[in-house]
């Protein structure tokens, strides 16, 4: 066992007295020591309750005849960080979290891992430092928040942003204001639609990291303290039967994930982190491969923001191995493969159908395609992504004029203070992972469009990313961005930009030989940068490969 390292032989005396110093007993060193890593913290609602929920995980893995070492990583609320400066440090945070369990665990070797992440980054960068470390190891997430009622209605947190919008044309009242602020959240939880924490709790279960239900029981439920005992216990009998990370993540797991991300709609998110993940698992996904797969994929499920129903809503009705199981009946999604619990085909076989109204039936899509697209052109030649499962019909191919802004701040005010009408495409800039750096998330913008009632005819673009939250026709990731000389620099106010979602194109409408004289001025000067971003954003890649850093 790779604990040997620690309490095997003579020269281990010195070791073995520092872990009798935790007190370990004698019988106790002989049996396999597992970590239990978390992101619990006090002030993160999706983390508030992972130390109970690592609690139960130290129960199952005691059941199992393991020996649990839990510890914490840091994780960042993408809620509480938007629309400010922190915002900055949420995905590029993903990086630091997965070295940190890299330090942990290679100068503390043990047998096996158990992870508890819940909220946007912290999914994907246990994944990486999974793929990383390459130990016998098996995800259990803090679960989604209930979704919260205000006047009536099933609402998320993507509705508290939108009501803002709505604020400031003075069309909300105080009391109504106080009942948002009160009732959207009601419980611990990663936010409770298919926003990026919950996407990728469900995308690693479709992965194969995974148990049954992780994706979608609700954080409150005692059925998810339960299956964080089971995931405990699995964790040690992975140990034993010596089934590794890179074992599970593999090129076709990867595309059922991905298989899986086009079927629900998700977060359009999930596109940086599957590459990232690829990209260390070295498991040969590109985006050109996200783009086949949307192509391929009919989207058969739409929850919150782009609907009423919720994740709650979706774990009534089999939750994801249902999703699966209606993807497998058409061959979309590869069954022979290798999860933590068996073969796929195995948790199939347990698996519901669809139900009609939270899934449909692979012979009755919501639409034909995935829920995600990649769209190229000009504007994007290395790609540009959208959510197309929460964009209104009538945006699906639109031409606008470019309303143009050097940073979040500055478009959320002109949108708030009616500085957009009908007609316009709001282009943010220079917020890629170079140029934000950091490449922070535009909830604030989208919802801002949304609650002003915009949504149906303006469009948004931008080198940075959107929340899982974000619905309407939001297209972000633009890469090349604009700190990298690509052309979003270079557009004016004024000019004509054409999205063309089902042709997958994007394109600004501008003559070559007026584009070479605006390129001739060059892009702006980088920011002035200190501390952690400084370093970020000299090795940081662009969206297309994930943001990852240069190898």
């Amino acid at each position: 066992m790779r604990s040997d390292l620690l309490k095997d032989g003579v020269t281990r005396l010195p070791h073995r007295s520092l872990l009798k110093a935790l007190g370990l007993t004698d019988s106790e060193m002989k049996k396999p020591f597992i970590a239990v890593v978390s992101a619990a913290s006090d002030y993160v609602p999706g983390h508030m309750h992972l130390g109970e929920l690592a609690q139960c995980v130290k129960d199952g893995i005691r059941n199992a005849g393991g020996i649990p070492f839990e510890f914490c990583t840091i994780g960042v609320c993408d809620g509480l960080a938007m629309n400010h400066e922190g915002m900055r440090y949420s995905l590029s945070s993903r990086e630091l979290i997965t070295d940190s369990i890299e330090i942990m665990l290679t100068a503390h070797p043990l047998d096996g891992i158990v992870f508890i992440p819940n909220c946007d980054k912290i999914v994907p960068a246990m994944i990486l430092a999974a793929a990383r470390l390459n130990l016998p190891s098996i995800f259990v997430s803090g679960g989604p928040m209930s979704a919260g009622n205000v006047c009536g209605k099933r609402v998320g947190l993507s509705e508290t942003f939108e009501v803002v919008g709505k604020a400031a044309d003075g069309t909300v009242s105080d009391e109504e204001l106080m009942e948002w602020e009160n009732k959207a959240c009601p419980t611990c939880g990663s936010c409770s639609g298919m926003y990026t924490a919950n996407s990728m709790n469900c995308l690693t279960e479709a992965i194969g990291l995974a148990l049954p239900f992780n994706g979608t029981e609700p954080a409150v439920n005692s059925a998810r303290r339960r299956l964080a005992k089971e995931t405990g216990e699995r964790a040690v009998e992975l140990v034993r039967e010596n089934v590794r990370a890179l074992d599970i993540l593999t090129r076709r797991n990867m595309l059922n994930a991905l298989a899986t991300d086009m079927a629900i709609g998700a977060s359009s998110n999930t596109v940086l982190h599957l590459l990232a993940i690829a990209h260390e698992a070295k498991a040969d996904i590109t985006i050109d491969d996200i783009d086949a797969m949307s192509r391929k994929i009919p989207q058969i499920s739409k929850l919150n923001p782009a609907s009423s129903i919720f994740i709650e809503d979706l774990n009534e009705v089999g939750g994801i191995q249902a999703i699966l199981n209606e993807l497998s009946k058409k061959g979309l999604i590869d069954t022979d493969v290798m999860t933590v619990s068996g073969k796929q085909s195995e948790r199939l076989a347990k698996a519901k159908s669809a139900d009609g109204t939270v899934i449909h039936p692979i012979d009755a899509p919501i639409r034909a395609d995935g829920g995600i697209a990649i769209l190229k052109g000009n504007l994007a030649p290395e790609g540009a992504v959208v959510k197309q499962g929460a964009v209104k019909p009538e945006m699906m191919d639109f031409t606008g004029t470019a309303k143009v802004f050097d940073g979040e701040q500055e478009a959320y005010d002109a949108i708030l203070h009616g500085g957009i009408t009908a007609g316009d495409v709001v282009v943010i800039r220079y917020e890629g992972p170079k140029g934000g750096p950091g490449m922070p998330e535009m909830l604030s913008p989208t919802a801002a469009i949304a609650g002003k009632g915009l949504d149906g005819s303006v469009a948004l673009i931008t080198d940075g990313r959107f929340s899982g939250a974000s619905r309407g026709a939001s297209v972000g990731h633009i890469s090349p961005e604009a700190a990298e000389g690509g052309l979003i620099a270079f557009i004016e106010n004024g000019d004509r930009i054409h999205i063309d979602i089902p042709n997958r194109s994007i394109e600004l409408l501008v003559p070559e030989d007026e584009i070479a004289k605006r390129r001739e001025k060059g892009i702006k000067p980088p920011k002035e940068l200190t501390g952690y971003l400084k370093r970020y954003a000299k090795i940081v890649r662009n969206a297309s490969v994930g943001a990852v850093f240069e190898d």
